[in-house]
């Protein structure tokens, strides 16, 4: 029938490929409905939309499930493979794990066994990415890690902020000295003008008094000739 020899297709093709050894594409991963994570960090602002992840983060992932062909990766992959031949359901994972297990001699609960400690072990990167995540963004700081670009960026610009705060206080209280200086100027001006008008008027009273009294002298003192005949 078309449906085994689809089957026979596809599990042929699984078993050359790993008798081979020949490199296995990941499969693309379906996304996942987002679910909380109670250690994940609070985002700071609207997070930007990325429509499919990068080929560098797919790779990281096939790279950390990549086995020796007799873990749960690999069946998956033989999953996938008979996929394709038109088999979904228990059929399809039963039909697969017979083959894989024929293949391998894995059974199902070493099977299981690999699958959890694929989990484990995405989980594990998973909280290792998040906790360096979180030192480039300078929200947890640690005295092994080295600080990445933003960490640096935000402490360079506390470092400033605290600077400009300081400057600021500066530029206040230089201000309220130059204003007391500016009055203590201004009143020390009003002073010096004033004593200088006080001056003016006592030497211009005693100026007139001098010569008032120069005058009198010069008339009394040496009086003219005819003067002194009259006072005879």
């Amino acid at each position: 029938m078309a449906i085994l020899n689809n089957f026979t297709k596809a599990a042929k093709g699984f078993f050359i490929e790993e008798d081979e050894r020949a490199p296995v594409a990941a499969p693309t991963p379906r996304p996942l409905p987002p679910q909380p994570v109670a250690d994940a960090p609070a985002p700071a602002g609207p997070a930007p939309l990325v429509a499919q992840a990068e080929q560098r983060h797919l790779d990281h992932i096939a790279g950390l499930l990549a086995g020796d062909g007799k873990d749960f990766g690999a069946y998956t992959k033989m999953v996938t493979s008979m996929a394709s031949s038109g088999l979904t359901g228990p059929l399809l994972y039963q039909t697969a794990f017979n083959a894989f297990a024929a293949l391998t001699g894995v059974n199902q609960a070493a099977l299981l066994a690999s699958a959890e400690q694929l989990a484990t072990k995405l989980a594990e990167d998973r909280a290792r990415v998040l906790q360096r995540h979180r030192e480039k963004m300078g929200e947890s700081p640690t005295a092994k890690a080295t600080p990445g670009p933003l960490a640096l960026l935000q402490q360079r610009e506390t470092q400033l902020q605290a600077e400009v705060a300081a400057l600021t206080e500066q530029l206040a209280q230089k201000n309220q000295q130059l204003l007391e200086i500016q009055q203590q100027g201004q009143a020390e001006k009003q002073k010096t003008q004033a004593a200088l008008a006080s001056y003016e008027l006592a030497n211009a009273a005693a100026a007139a008094d001098l010569q008032a009294h120069r005058q009198a002298a010069q008339n009394f003192l040496n009086p003219s000739p005819s003067t002194t005949s009259s006072n005879a």
